[in-house]
């Protein structure tokens, strides 16, 4: 079974698939901060599209083509940090959870089983952030990974494509 979880920053997408691979033993998370698109690719058409700011081509043949063949695969980690990619060995579970912002992009949309949204209230998504990056960190959310998440979400509605939508309140 292959589960997206989709939604805005700070909506608990991550904690979410924590719970879900705590409570499955035979379950794997795939990660779509693994799949941000490098400085190299940044090109202002790429960024002026929505979800062009994840490398969802890459994710596409690195890992969700590969999981129908029920045998290891390895794809590669993409670090922010670092600007390099690390080969990571990947087992497909009974259980495949696919989480993170452009989970749910329209290139890869239709290979899930169930997709799942998080909303969150805007003053509740700040004080995460804040509390999660900083000061300094929520100004870039705010100034720019929020808007260009915000155009993905509302361009494709995401929400709209899910079977379930949880909302963050507290």
């Amino acid at each position: 079974m292959l589960v997206a979880i989709d939604g805005r920053c700070a909506s608990g997408k991550t904690t979410l698939a924590s719970h879900l691979h705590r409570m499955f033993p035979d379950s794997i998370v795939f990660h779509m901060d693994d799949f941000f698109l490098p400085p190299s690719m940044r090109t202002k058409e790429r960024l002026n599209t929505p979800g062009g700011n994840v490398h969802y081509e890459r994710f596409l043949y690195e890992v969700l083509k590969q999981l129908p063949n029920n045998a290891p695969f390895t794809y590669n980690k993409y670090s922010c940090m670092t600007n390099s990619l690390t080969a990571v060995q990947a087992y497909p579970a009974t259980l495949n959870i696919i989480e993170g912002a452009y989970c749910m992009h329209p290139t890869l949309v239709d290979f899930y089983d169930v997709k799942i949204f998080l909303d969150i209230l805007p003053s509740l998504q700040q004080s995460r952030l804040i509390k999660r990056e900083g000061e300094e960190g929520f100004i870039a959310f705010k100034d720019r990974w929020i808007p260009l998440e915000e155009k993905y979400l509302s361009h494709y509605k995401i929400d709209e494509k899910a079977d379930f939508v949880l909302s963050a309140h507290a």
